[in-house]
C-alpha cells in the first residue's frame, strides 16, 4: 500500500500527522496559529483555525498543479484590410472564449489568490488536433461558429487563434488560508469535512468540501478539483433544522447531526448533482441520548451519542444511503471518523488517545477490536512540560458534563501554593457538545443509557489486545470549595455577548454559541513528561489501510529496538558476517573429508507424483475429461535432472496415454477463470499449433502446487535456478502474469536464430500491466491500478511460496482493476429507447463485443483471486464521451459511438464498472505516490559505465516525468522531475544517445530535444507528424531505430534518424495486427501481434520476432512467431548480446550441413484459440 498520513489536532491546537509506514507524531511547524479540528483526503487536508478561517494544505508532489488560462483571438476577412480585428456587430467579440460569448481580453485574467503564480507569459498555441498549424496558429472557417481547420481556403472569411498561459499553485506543504469572496459569510465555520472524490473521474481531482456554520447552516465549496484545490464559491444547502456536525465519504454518502440529536442524510447524491438533492431524516441510536457526531465512509456510517456510546449502521450502501439499524459496539469514544476502505479511528472517552479499530474488512464492516495507538510525538521532551493537565480535567473540554479531579489528586499533602495556572487552547467546539447534552446534574449519563430501548448489542467479550474505555470521572456538586471558574477564550463575539448578557448571569448559561470554555487549573500535574498527549480530533480521510498493511503504530518496543540497532555499525556487522562463515566452513570441511571416498549409494533415482485432473481434449466435440495425471522425474549419476508427463485417459474404452519431455515444456501458464482452476503446458511443436495441453484442476490450491512442481521441474532439467539475468526478456499476460526468458546468443542470429518458438518462459511472482527493463537490472512495472513497482532482486512469491523462491526481498503487492460490461437498448417509435432489441441485436447486457451474456448479477470478478472492492456504478470516461446519464449513441450495433444524440442514432449503450482487487506476493516494492500509466528506461549496453540511467515515465493523467537518483544499487530512484507539455501524454521512449519520443493522447508524436546528463529533462518538445490520418498510440526507440504503433494495429518505422537530424524524416509501414512493439538496445524488434493463425482459429496477443534486423537492414525482412496467444507486453530492452558471428566459408562450403532456418517452418505455422483473451 502506498505510504499515507493520519492527522490528528491535540487539545493545545498543535496538528500532528501520522505515516503509515512511521513511529512517531509529526508536529507540522508549518501551522502558524492553532487549529480546532481537521478533514483530510489523500492529496491535501482542510482545516479550521481559531479564528474560524478554513484553511488547505496541499501535499507536496513531483508533480505540480498547473491550470492552463486559455483565450481565443478572432478575425475576420475584408476586401480592404484582409483579415483584421474589424468585425461585424453580429460577429463574437475579438478576444473570447471557445464558445464566443464570454469576453477575455489578456489582461482580464487574475490570480485566484496569493498561493498563485504564473509560470510565464501569454503565447500562441501553434498545434491544432495533433497537428502542427502554420505560423501564427491561426486555424480558418468559414464563419463563427464553425467547423475549423488548419488549412486556408478561398472561402475561410474568419479565423481564430487560441492564446494560453499556465499558472501554478505555489503554497504546497503549508496551511494556505481560503481567500473570501465578495460577498461575507453571515457567520464563522465551526466544522468541515471534505470527500466525495468516488463520484467522478472527471474533473480529475474533484471533491466536495461541505462545512457547518456557527448558526447551524451548511454550506458547499464548489469548483474543487485538481488543478483549482481551492475551488470557487459557497452554496448554501437548505436544512429541515440547526446542523451541529456534518461527515462527508469518499463517495455518495452525507450525513449530519441535527441540534435536537437526529441525524439527517443527504439523498440523490451524484455525478451529475455533487451536493445532493433532499435530506431524509433517522432516529438517534438512542432517544434518550441524542446523537452528537456521526462518521461516514464508503459503505458505513459510525456514530457516537451524548453518553459516549459508539454505534454502527448496519445496511449502509448507495441504493440505500439511510441503512437498516443501529447496532451498539463496544468502547466510550468523543468523536470517530472513518478513513479508506472503511477503516475506522476514533478518540477514547477515557484517556484521550486515538484507538485504531482493528479488523475492518469488507467482509466485516463493524471490526473486531479497537486497538491503542502508542506512538510518541517528536520532540515530546522538549516541549512536554505545555501538558500541565490531567486526563480527567480535559475531560470538561469534549463532554456534557464536568469531571473532577481524583481523591489522590485532592488530598495531596504537597506544598499549598498551587503553581502558576496553565490555559490551553480549546480546539474542538466543545459548545455543541455542551448545548446538547443533558444539563441535569442528577441524571448521569449511566442513567440515560439505562433508559433507552433495547437494541441488537455487540457480543462484549474482550479478546486479545481489545480495550473497553468507560467513561470515568465524578460530577462536581454546586458546593465544591474546588468549582472551577469559567471564563471565555479566543474569540471576539464572546466579549460582546457577556456584556449584552449582564455580569450576574451565571457563566454557565451565558456560554453562547461563539464561546468555548475552560477553566483556570489550580493543581498538580499528574502526568510526566513521558506520558500520552491529549487529542481533540483525528482525522483518517486521506489514511490508505487495510487488512494486509504492515503498521508499526502499535509495538512501543520499536523504538527501543531501533536504538539498540544504532550502536551497531556496519564494520562490526560485515566483521561477524566474515567470522560466521569461515565457521561454518571450517565445519564442512572437518566433517565432509573423511567421507569424499565413499560411493554413492544411489546412481540414478526416480520419483513420480500422480493425481486426478480434466483435460480439455485435442479432437473434436472438445469437451472436459477426466485423466489420470502423473509426473515421473528421474536424475542422473550427475546430477541432472530430467522428466516426462503423462496423461491417461480412456477413449471408445480403450486406455490411452498422452506424453510430453519436462526439457521440452516452454512455458507453463495459469488459465483462471470463474469456473475451472486451468493452467496450459506448451512445447515447441503446440506453440505452432497455438493448441497447448489444457489441464483443470480440482482446486485452486490443487493447481497452484501442481504449477509449483512443474516448474522447479523444468528449471531443474534446464539448470535455470535464482533470478532472472540482467539480459531477461520479460512478458506480461492478458491476466497480469509476469513471465522472464533467458535469451541464447545466437536468438538475434543473422541469417539464422533461435526459434522463438523453442524459448523457454518462466513465471515470476507479482501481477503488473507493463514491465520495461535494461542490461543493467533496473527492472520497473505497473499494475492495472497505475501504481509503480521496482524489482527487488529476488525470485518467487504468488503460488511458489518459497519452493523455488528467495527467502527475502519478497514483498506483498496488491492490484485493482475494473470489470466492464455494457448495457444496450434500442429506439422504437411507441416507448423511445427500451430493452427490448431485434432478434438480431446483441445481448442487451453484454460484453464490450456483444457476443457474451454479461449482466451485474452473472458477471464474477476475472478469478477466484480477485474480490469486489465496489458496487457497480455507470462509466462517463469512456472513448467518444457520453451524455448525463452516461449513455453512447450510434445509428447501429456496432457502430462508431458519440456522447450525444442525433436524429440517426437508433440504439444507445452505456458502459458499468466495478472494481475488484487482488493481493499477492512477489520481488517487487512499490514507488509511491505518483500512479503512473508508462515508462522507460535507457537501454544500456552490457558493459555500460553509466553512473545515472536516465528514467522517464507518464502519470495516469499524461504528465511527462523524469526520475532522478536511479542507479543499479539505487533502482528505485530519489525523486520526480517534472517536464513541462502542453497537452497530456500516453507513451514514452527512450533511446540510445538519450532520444526522447512520447505520443500525446491526440496522436501526434514529439520529440524531446537537448537531452543529456547534464540536462535530464532537455530544453523542448518537436512536433513530429503522425503518419497520414492515423493516431499513434505507442513508441519504443532503440540505438538507431523508432518504431510506432497505432490505433488501427499498424507498425511504423522512422525513416531518416541519425545523429544530426534525430526526428527523421518520414514514416513506413511494416506490418498490420500489432498491439505492442519493443525495440532493443541492438534495434531488435519484437511485438505482441493479433490474428496470427493457427491450426485451430486466430491467436489475439503472440509473441512475435522481427527476422533480418541489421545495421543496413534495419527494418527487417519477415516475422518468427512465437508463444501465444494471451500476452498483452513484451520489452527486450535489457537483451544487449551481441549474436555470435557466423563464418562465410562454412556458408559457401557444400560439405558443411546448413543451419536448419526457421523460415521454412514459418510457412505452415497456424495459430489457434486464444487461450487467455
Amino acid at each position: 500500500m502506498p505510504v499515507s498520513l493520519l492527522w490528528a489536532v491535540d487539545v493545545y491546537g498543535q496538528i500532528y500527522r501520522l505515516s503509515t509506514a512511521g513511529q512517531q507524531w509529526e508536529h507540522c511547524r508549518d501551522a502558524q496559529m492553532e487549529f480546532k479540528r481537521v478533514s483530510a483526503a489523500q492529496q491535501c487536508c482542510w482545516g479550521i483555525a481559531c479564528d474560524n478561517n478554513i484553511y488547505l494544505n496541499v501535499h507536496a508532489s513531483d508533480l505540480p498543479i498547473r491550470y492552463q488560462e486559455e483565450t481565443y483571438e478572432n478575425q475576420r476577412w475584408n476586401p480592404v484590410d484582409g483579415f483584421s480585428e474589424r468585425l461585424l456587430p453580429s460577429d463574437r467579440w475579438q478576444w473570447s472564449d471557445v464558445t464566443g460569448l464570454q469576453h477575455q481580453p489578456l489582461d482580464s485574467f487574475r490570480l485566484p489568490s496569493n498561493s498563485w503564480e504564473w509560470e510565464g507569459d501569454w503565447y500562441i498555441d501553434e498545434n491544432f488536433e495533433g497537428e502542427p498549424t502554420e505560423k501564427g496558429g491561426w486555424t480558418y472557417a468559414m464563419d463563427f461558429p464553425a467547423y475549423y481547420t488548419k488549412d486556408k481556403k478561398w472561402n475561410s472569411c474568419v479565423r481564430r487563434r487560441r492564446w494560453l498561459r499556465y499558472r501554478r499553485y505555489k503554497a504546497m506543504d503549508t496551511w494556505a488560508k481560503i481567500p473570501s469572496q465578495q460577498t461575507t459569510l453571515p457567520d464563522p465555520f465551526s466544522d468541515i469535512s471534505c470527500g466525495g472524490w468516488e463520484i467522478s473521474e472527471e474533473p480529475r481531482g474533484q471533491m466536495s468540501l461541505w462545512a457547518v456554520s456557527l448558526q447551524g447552516k451548511v454550506w458547499f465549496r464548489e469548483g474543487i478539483y485538481h488543478q483549482n484545490p481551492e475551488g470557487s464559491t459557497w452554496e448554501e444547502v437548505p436544512l429541515p433544522g440547526e446542523v451541529v456536525q456534518i461527515s462527508c465519504g469518499p463517495g455518495d454518502l452525507v450525513w449530519a447531526v441535527l441540534w435536537e440529536g437526529e441525524l439527517i442524510v443527504r439523498e440523490g447524491i451524484g455525478r451529475g448533482f455533487p451536493k445532493g438533492t433532499s435530506w431524509a431524516v433517522v432516529a438517534s441510536p438512542s432517544p434518550a441520548a441524542g446523537a452528537i457526531h456521526v462518521a461516514v465512509g464508503i459503505n458505513v456510517v459510525w456514530a457516537v451519542t451524548k453518553d459516549n456510546k459508539v454505534w454502527f449502521r448496519r445496511g449502509v450502501n448507495s441504493h440505500n444511503p439511510c441503512g437498516s439499524g443501529w447496532i451498539s459496539m463496544v468502547g466510550e469514544m468523543i468523536m470517530i471518523d472513518v478513513g479508506l476502505n472503511d477503516q475506522v479511528w476514533g478518540i477514547s472517552c477515557e484517556d484521550r488517545a486515538v484507538y485504531f479499530r482493528q479488523g475492518v474488512t469488507s467482509s466485516e464492516l463493524s471490526g473486531k477490536t479497537w486497538k491503542l495507538i502508542s506512538v510518541p510525538r517528536d520532540g515530546d521532551r522538549s516541549h512536554s512540560s505545555a501538558s500541565a493537565i490531567s486526563v480527567q480535567s480535559a475531560g470538561c473540554f469534549f463532554s456534557g458534563e464536568v469531571h473532577a479531579q481524583s481523591a489522590v489528586s485532592r488530598t495531596s499533602d504537597q506544598p499549598s501554593e498551587p503553581p502558576k495556572p496553565r490555559i490551553p487552547k480549546v480546539t474542538s467546539d466543545s459548545f455543541i457538545s455542551e448545548l446538547v447534552s443533558d444539563r441535569e446534574p442528577a441524571k448521569t449519563s449511566r442513567q440515560v443509557g439505562s433508559a433507552a430501548p433495547a437494541l441488537l448489542e455487540e457480543e462484549t467479550v474482550l479478546g486479545e489486545g481489545e480495550v473497553k474505555v468507560p467513561c470515568a470521572g465524578i460530577a462536581l456538586s454546586p458546593g465544591d470549595s474546588h468549582d472551577p471558574q469559567w471564563s471565555n477564550v479566543d474569540l471576539e463575539e464572546a466579549q460582546a455577548q457577556q456584556a449584552q448578557t449582564g455580569a450576574g448571569q451565571d457563566s454557565a448559561d451565558t456560554c453562547s454559541l461563539s464561546s468555548v470554555a475552560t477553566y483556570t487549573l489550580a493543581m498538580e500535574d499528574t502526568y510526566g513528561t513521558d506520558e500520552h498527549p491529549v487529542w481533540a480530533w483525528v482525522s483518517g480521510g486521506g489514511c490508505s489501510v487495510d487488512s494486509h498493511s504492515q503498521l508499526n503504530w502499535f509495538n512501543s518496543l520499536v523504538q527501543s529496538v531501533q536504538s539498540m540497532s544504532l550502536s551497531v555499525t556496519p564494520a562490526q556487522t560485515a566483521a561477524w558476517r566474515r567470522q560466521i562463515f569461515e565457521q561454518l566452513s571450517e565445519r564442512t570441511k572437518r566433517e565432509m573429508d573423511n567421507f569424499r571416498h565413499y560411493e554413492q549409494a544411489i546412481e540414478q533415482s526416480v520419483w513420480v507424483k500422480k493425481g486426478t485432473m480434466q483435460w480439455w481434449r485435442d479432437w473434436k466435440p472438445h469437451k472436459w475429461m477426466d485423466v489420470h495425471f502423473a509426473l515421473e522425474q528421474f536424475s542422473g549419476p550427475e546430477g541432472n535432472k530430467d522428466g516426462i508427463l503423462f496423461i491417461y485417459y480412456n477413449f471408445y474404452e480403450e486406455k490411452k496415454y498422452l506424453h510430453a519431455f519436462i526439457n521440452e515444456v516452454t512455458i507453463l501458464v495459469p488459465v483462471l477463470n470463474d469456473s475451472k482452476h486451468t493452467f496450459a503446458i506448451y512445447t515447441p511443436e503446440r506453440t505452432k499449433q497455438r493448441w497447448p495441453i489444457r489441464l483443470a484442476a480440482a482446486t485452486e490450491q490443487e493447481m497452484h502446487d501442481w504449477l509449483a512442481l512443474l516448474s522447479v521441474s523444468c528449471c531443474d532439467s534446464r539448470g535455470i535456478h535464482g533470478p532472472p539475468s540482467k539480459q531477461a526478456i520479460w512478458s506480461v499476460t492478458c491476466k497480469g502474469d509476469i513471465f522472464v526468458s533467458e535469451p541464447s546468443p545466437s536468438l538475434e542470429a543473422v541469417p539464422y536464430p533461435t526459434p522463438c518458438d523453442q524459448m523457454f518462459w518462466r513465471q515470476i511472482g507479482g501481477h503488473l500491466r507493463i514491465v520495461e527493463c535494461n542490461s543493467i537490472g533496473i527492472v520497473w512495472g505497473i499494475g492495472y491500478d497505475h501504481t509503480a513497482w521496482v524489482y527487488t532482486g529476488g525470485y518467487g512469491g504468488g503460488f511458489f511460496q518459497g519452493l523455488s523462491g528467495s527467502t527475502d526481498n519478497i514483498c506483498t503487492q496488491t492490484d485493482v482493476k475494473s470489470v466492464y460490461i455494457y448495457e444496450n437498448q434500442r429506439w422504437n417509435p411507441v416507448t423511445g429507447y427500451t430493452s427490448r432489441g431485434l432478434p438480431t441485436d446483441r445481448y442487451m447486457w453484454s460484453d464490450a463485443s456483444g457476443l457474451y451474456d454479461c449482466t451485474k448479477t452473472n458477471t464474477k470478478p476475472p478469478s477466484p483471486q480477485w474480490t469486489w472492492v465496489s458496487d457497480w456504478a455507470v462509466d462517463y470516461s469512456v472513448s467518444g464521451g457520453t451524455d448525463r446519464e452516461g449513455w453512447q449513441y450510434a445509428a447501429d450495433f456496432p457502430a462508431s459511438y458519440h456522447g450525444y444524440k442525433t436524429m440517426k442514432d437508433f440504439v444507445r449503450r452505456r458502459r458499468w464498472a466495478r472494481k475488484c482487487k487482488l493481493t499477492t506476493t512477489g520481488p517487487w516494492q512499490e514507488i509511491p505516490p505518483i500512479p503512473l500509466s508508462d515508462v522507460t528506461i535507457l537501454p544500456c549496453e552490457a558493459q555500460s559505465s553509466v553512473d545515472v540511467v536516465p528514467l522517464w515515465a507518464i502519470s495516469n493523467k499524461g504528465d511527462v516525468l523524469c526520475r532522478l537518483g536511479v542507479t543499479s544499487l539505487t533502482p528505485a530512484g530519489s525523486s520526480w522531475l517534472h517536464v513541462g507539455t502542453d497537452q497530456p501524454f500516453k507513451s514514452i521512449s527512450i533511446g540510445a544517445a538519450s532520444q526522447v519520443w512520447a505520443i500525446a493522447k491526440d496522436g501526434s508524436a514529439f520529440y524531446r530535444g537537448s537531452v543529456s546528463s547534464q540536462s535530464p529533462a532537455g530544453d523542448c518538445w518537436y512536433h513530429i507528424p503522425s503518419p497520414a490520418k492515423q493516431k499513434l498510440k505507442q513508441v519504443s526507440v532503440g540505438r538507431t531505430s523508432v518504431y510506432t504503433v497505432d490505433e488501427n494495429g499498424n507498425l511504423w518505422y522512422r525513416q531518416g534518424v541519425t545523429p544530426s537530424y534525430p526526428q527523421g524524416s518520414s514514416w513506413e509501414h511494416i506490418s498490420n495486427n500489432v498491439r505492442k512493439v519493443s525495440v532493443g538496445p541492438l534495434d531488435q524488434v519484437w511485438v505482441i501481434a493479433d490474428k496470427v493463425q493457427g491450426s485451430h482459429s486466430l491467436s489475439c496477443g503472440t509473441v512475435c520476432h522481427r527476422l533480418g534486423v541489421q545495421p543496413l537492414e534495419p527494418k527487417g525482412q519477415s516475422w518468427d512467431y512465437g508463444i501465444g496467444g494471451g500476452w498483452d507486453h513484451i520489452t527486450v530492452r535489457g537483451n544487449s548480446m551481441e549474436p555470435p558471428r557466423i563464418c562465410l566459408s562454412s556458408l559457401l562450403d557444400p560439405s558443411c550441413p546448413a543451419p536448419h532456418s526457421p523460415l521454412t517452418v514459418r510457412n505452415t505455422e497456424v495459430n489457434g484459440s486464444a487461450v487467455l483473451c
